[in-house]
C-alpha cells in the first residue's frame, strides 16, 4: 500500500505538468486560429464550425465586404483602418452570438458568417440588423470614420457538407458583389447555381480573379 501511495505521489507533479502543457498547447492553437486584430476566427476554423452548423439544421451563409475602406486607410492612415476592422469584428461577434452563429475574418476587409435561421422573414430581419450594425460610424482619434458595407447571403437546408459550404460561399460572394455594384446594403441569393463565370477558379470580377478585374 505504501509503495502505491509513494508512486502516486511521485506521479502527481508529472501529471500536473502534462496537464498544464496540454492546456498551454490548446491555448496556442486557439490563438493561432483567431485573427489577432479582430479576434474573429480565421478561415480554417470557420470552415470547421460552419460545416458542423450546416449539417445540424437550416442555416444561412453570409459574405461581407466593407465599402470605402481603402479611402479610410488612404485618408486617415492604417491605424484608423485597424480601428474600423476592430469595430467590425466586435459588431460581427455580438451579432453572431445573438443569432447562434459564428463569424470570421477572411482577410483584408472581407468577413464571413453562418447562423441558424428558421424562416425567410427571420433571415431578412437578421440582415437588416447586421447592415445597421456595420454601417454605424467608427470613432477614432477624434474623428468619425464613415464606412459602408455590402452583404451577400444565401439560405440552405440541413445536411450540407464541406462542398456545400464552398458553393454557398460562392453564391453569397456573388450576391455581395451585386449589392456592392448597386451601392451597398444586402442582397439575398436564391439557389446554389452560380450566376457569374469564374476566372482561375474565382468569381469573375473578384479581386484576384485576374489582373484586369477588381471587386
Amino acid at each position: 500500500m505504501s509503495h502505491t501511495v509513494t508512486a502516486l505521489a511521485a506521479a502527481a507533479p508529472l501529471a500536473a505538468g502534462w496537464s498544464l502543457h496540454s492546456l498551454r498547447m490548446r491555448r496556442r492553437i486557439e490563438v493561432a486560429r483567431r485573427d489577432p486584430l479582430t479576434d474573429l476566427v480565421t478561415r480554417d476554423a470557420f470552415t470547421e464550425r460552419a460545416t458542423r452548423a450546416l449539417a445540424a439544421g437550416r442555416s444561412a451563409v453570409y459574405l461581407i465586404d466593407l465599402d470605402r475602406f481603402k479611402q479610410v486607410n488612404d485618408t486617415h492612415g492604417h491605424a484608423a483602418g485597424d480601428a474600423v476592422l476592430r469595430a467590425t469584428g466586435e459588431r460581427l461577434t455580438a451579432w453572431a452570438w445573438l443569432n447562434d452563429g459564428v463569424a470570421a475574418r477572411f482577410g483584408g476587409d472581407e468577413f464571413a458568417a453562418v447562423t441558424k435561421v428558421r424562416s425567410r422573414a427571420e433571415l431578412v430581419w437578421m440582415l437588416d440588423e447586421l447592415n445597421r450594425a456595420l454601417q454605424r460610424p467608427v470613432h477614432h482619434g477624434g474623428r468619425t470614420l464613415a464606412v459602408g458595407v455590402s452583404i451577400g447571403a444565401v439560405p440552405c437546408e440541413a445536411g450540407m457538407g464541406p462542398a456545400g459550404l464552398s458553393a454557398l460561399l460562392r453564391r453569397a460572394d456573388e450576391a455581395m458583389y451585386a449589392a456592392k455594384q448597386s451601392g451597398g446594403g444586402w442582397l439575398l441569393a436564391e439557389g446554389l447555381a452560380p450566376v457569374r463565370g469564374a476566372v482561375n477558379g474565382r468569381r469573375a470580377g473578384r479581386r484576384g480573379a485576374s489582373s484586369k478585374e477588381a471587386a
